[in-house]
């Protein structure tokens, strides 16, 4: 095997020391970090990503080497990928399609997935090959199957895989279908955003194992890491761990195009009310509000509108999935009330209403008290008690 060779093993020291210090990496798996860095499975071109902004950076390893090192050791998402491989050239593309993970994400999610020596392990998505390198370096490489949906990103971190002297079972596949071949699993982890857990995964594994996937819904683009464990009958269940939010798997993603003829004019022949709950009651990122309206307004896309700057009207829109139905509301700054339209058969903003008085009913719980369970049927979510749920 490729060790981290000097002086990359004293960066990646440092990488593994700062992540052990903030909690994400625990001991039994720092020497994994160590050994196995990201830096030998990014491509020559990454695109350093600012959460805080939004905005990808290109930086190239043969013009810029030192930023590039940077870059690889940051705690920082890497895009690799643009438009599903066809965007060209070094400017950001129209959607990041493939991408390396914080190092604090990719420690925290393995800490979360528990494993112990003699484990089998399914990982669906795999990337630059990174994370499945780690667990092939603590689990021994027969013991990790990685399957992704893309020939070319398979084919580079098969590659790097190889260079570093990991031969976990790399398929090019979809990772929704699993890969039988390999089962029974005792873990299965997903570094791709889901929105409903395939019944292909629950099959594959054995009683007693965990599914760790971020999981959202279509409300909006959040997902929340949710620890599933397998039953004897079958089924999953378990609690969301914290928020974070994934590219998603290719078949689960969101066409904004299907929704081009909902509002064939505005405000047309809309109902027109107005509301008491204020913007900032939806949510932001991350914030609990948003993924909990999600949960209980299902089958539903929104998006919301601001203006660049302070002040000015912002809009939110709600959208469903199985109808024509949508609604709008208007926040105009310095107005107490909102105005409010809704047309279709769903009256979609009554149910976020309803959803919120709901939440806030129960003490504004956040993401943590909530669970998903999974079963041939569908999916359930719950409030601290699996036994009281509700379809999502």
């Amino acid at each position: 095997m490729r060790l981290n060779p000097e002086p990359e093993r004293r960066v990646g020291d440092e990488l593994a020391r700062s992540l052990l210090e903030a909690g994400a990496l625990t001991p039994d798996w720092a020497e994994t970090f160590r050994a196995v860095p990201r830096s030998l499975f990014l491509p020559d071109l990454v695109w350093a990503h600012d959460m805080a902004t939004g905005r990808s950076v290109p930086v190239s390893r043969s013009d810029d080497p030192a930023g590039w090192e940077r870059a690889a050791y940051a705690n920082v998402p890497l895009v690799t990928q643009w438009d599903d491989g066809a965007h060209m050239g070094s400017e950001p593309g129209t959607v990041p399609t493939s991408s390396a993970s914080m190092p604090s994400v990719v420690a925290a999610m393995l800490r979360d997935l528990d494993v112990s020596e003699g484990m089998r392990v399914l990982e669906v998505g795999t990337g630059t090959g990174w994370n499945a390198g780690l667990l092939a370096h603590r689990l021994g490489s027969g013991n990790v199957v990685s399957v992704e949906i893309d020939a070319a990103v398979a084919e580079q971190a098969r590659g790097a895989l190889l260079r570093a002297g990991l031969h976990p079972e790399t398929v090019h596949g979809d990772g929704g279908d699993g890969w039988p071949d390999g089962a029974p699993y005792d873990r299965v982890i997903v570094t791709a955003g889901v929105r409903a857990v395939p019944p292909r995964w629950l099959e594959q594994t054995r009683p007693g194992a965990v599914i760790l996937a971020p999981w959202g819904t279509h409300y909006s683009d959040q997902d929340a890491l949710v620890r599933l464990t397998v039953r004897e009958d079958g089924s999953a269940s378990g609690p969301f761990v914290r928020m974070v939010e994934f590219m998603k798997l290719r078949d689960q993603r969101l066409d904004w195009n299907r929704f081009r003829e909902h509002v064939p004019d505005f405000p047309g022949d809309a109902d027109v009310s107005g509301t008491t709950v204020a913007l900032a009651d939806l949510g932001d990122r991350y914030e609990p509000a948003r993924f909990v309206l999600g949960l209980r307004v299902p089958h539903c896309a929104h998006v919301i509108n601001k203006p660049d700057r302070g002040g000015g009207t912002a809009n939110a829109w709600f959208f469903d999935l199985r109808s024509r139905s949508w609604a709008a509301a208007v926040f105009r700054s310095g107005e107490p009330d909102a105005t409010v339209y809704q047309s279709g058969p769903r009256r979609l903003w009554d149910e976020v209403e309803a959803a919120h008085r709901w939440w806030v009913g129960r003490g504004a719980p956040d993401h943590t008290r909530f669970g998903l369970t999974v079963t041939a049927e569908g999916q359930r979510a719950w409030l601290d008690d699996p036994a009281d749920s509700w379809a999502v």
